[in-house]
Parts: C-alpha cells; structure tokens; sequence
C-alpha cells in the first residue's frame, strides 16, 4: 500500500486494505536489533513524510552523496558503484550493486546510465553484438524483459552474459546458474541492467541499491517511489544527487487517484465481523 501502485489499470490490494472487509496489520515499530539498521530507520523516516537521517555515521548502511548537477551525478555516482562499495564493503559493482533511477530519461535515467556503467565495468571488447539499440558482450549483467514460458525465464529477472558465438548467432545468459540461450534475432527480450527503474525492481531485492536522485526527476519525484527503492537494498543504500529532490520526493505523497469502486464494493458486500478481547 505504501509502495508503487500496479503499472495496469486498478489498485487491488490497497483497496482490500481500505475497505476493512479483511483483518489489516501494519508494522509501524522499529524495534532494538532494525534500529541498528538506518535503512530501516529511514525507509520508516520516509514513509512517515520525514526526512532520512543524512548525517554519517561510523558502520551505517545509508548515505547521501552530494551532486550539485546531473555531470556531477553521473561522475559520483560511477565512483561509488565502481571502487567506493568494493572498497569498503568488499560486494561485486556487477552482482552486488543495482542502480535503480527514478525514470528511463535523462542524463541519470536508466538508459544513459546503463551505458556510462558499461564503459566502466565491462567496456565492450571485439566480442560483441549489436542489437536493438545496445551492444551485447560477455559479463554484461542484462535484464529478461518479457515472459518466456519456453525458456523459463520471466519480466525482471537478472542475469549475466556468460557465452557469445558468433557463428552460431548465439548469445548466452546465466541466470542463477542456469544458463539460457538466445539466438540473435530474439536479443529484443534482454536489455543491459547495471540500472533499471524503481517501478521495474518492485518485488526484487539487492544487496546494495544505488539511486540517482536530481531535480532532473521531477516529474517522478513521489514518496512511494524513494520508498519503494529504498526498500529494496538488503544490506546499503546510497543515494546520490540534491538534498532538494530529495526532499521533494519525501514531501510529495504523488499520485494520480485511481478510481475503481472495488474499495466501496467490499465495504458492502463483506463487512469485518467484530473482534472480542478476552
């Protein structure tokens, strides 16, 4: 309820969850062993409309790095991905490390991002393909796009590239150790993924999440979404760019209303029987 809503139409569960047809329990206390944890601090910070606590901390898990402007953000934030997180908390900039943007556009969007991140992890050598607008290599980390029932291989999952014959026109993916091919021609299904969109990550969690936040986002600048991508790191967040769109999003509650009537349906139709204490 307090993440991204569906990308179709509709707002299922949030309206289950507003009808009171059904029992709701909301996890609100941070208790003594999350508390150490500040990115359980602030992602409960930030789903309160306050802002995270930005001061540095000896062994914290969530920092801001300041980026006055967009060159700035970009130039920052390959530092932290490619040497300042292996440095310190010794996790693979490919494997470990998810940058997550608030849109596609843009200089800190997802698409130029993946490029800028590409040069700097796995620059392109002579073995490579072309396709579809990106160019393909060995070690690539890539994203399956589309649900594939015959390979087995669904919307959001990430894998790197491990094979590349070009004489087969055959290129293939490892994902989770199982290794999944695809010809050429069928490249349509992956793209790179060293950055993807929070709304693309819903569901997933990371070992380290990176997010470029600048004024640049303003159009997707909402609490949900800087909740949802925060959420989503199991061990560090980094946030990068203006104290300023930072605060926007946590201010700004976003979102069009969705109109559905299943909320009022359910208020009718399954009224929540009352609850006795002994």
């Amino acid at each position: 309820m307090d993440q991204l809503p569906s990308v179709g139409p509709g707002q299922v569960l949030a309206d289950v969850i507003a009808s009171d047809a059904v029992p709701v329990v909301r996890l609100t206390e941070v208790f003594r062993q999350a508390a150490q944890s500040r990115v359980i601090v602030n992602a409960h910070r930030i789903n309160q409309g306050l802002m995270p606590e930005l001061k540095a901390v000896a062994d914290s898990d969530f920092f801001f790095v300041n980026a006055a402007d967009p060159k700035e953000g970009v130039r920052r934030l390959l530092s932290v991905v490619r040497e300042r997180i292996p440095a310190r908390f010794g996790l693979d900039p490919v494997r470990d490390v998810q940058v997550l943007c608030p849109m596609n556009r843009g200089g800190l969007g997802a698409r130029a991002l993946n490029l800028e991140l590409q040069q700097a992890l796995n620059p392109p050598g002579e073995l490579r393909v072309e396709r579809f607008g990106w160019t393909f290599c060995p070690g690539d980390k890539v994203m399956q796009v589309v649900n594939d029932y015959d390979r087995e291989v669904f919307n959001g999952d990430l894998g790197v590239i491990t094979g590349l014959d070009a004489e087969e026109s055959e290129l293939t993916v490892s994902f989770d150790g199982r290794p999944v091919t695809y010809g050429f021609g069928e490249l349509d299904e992956l793209v790179l993924a060293y950055a993807t969109t929070i709304h693309k990550a819903q569901g997933s969690e990371y070992p380290a999440v990176v997010i470029p936040l600048t004024t640049q986002h303003y159009a997707m600048l909402a609490r949900n979404l800087l909740y949802t991508g925060v959420t989503r790191g199991k061990r560090l967040v980094v946030l990068v760019g203006q104290r300023r769109a930072l605060a926007i999003a946590v201010k700004n509650q976003g979102g069009r209303r969705r109109w559905s009537k299943l909320r009022e349906w359910l208020a009718v139709s399954v009224p929540l029987p009352a609850i006795t204490r002994r």
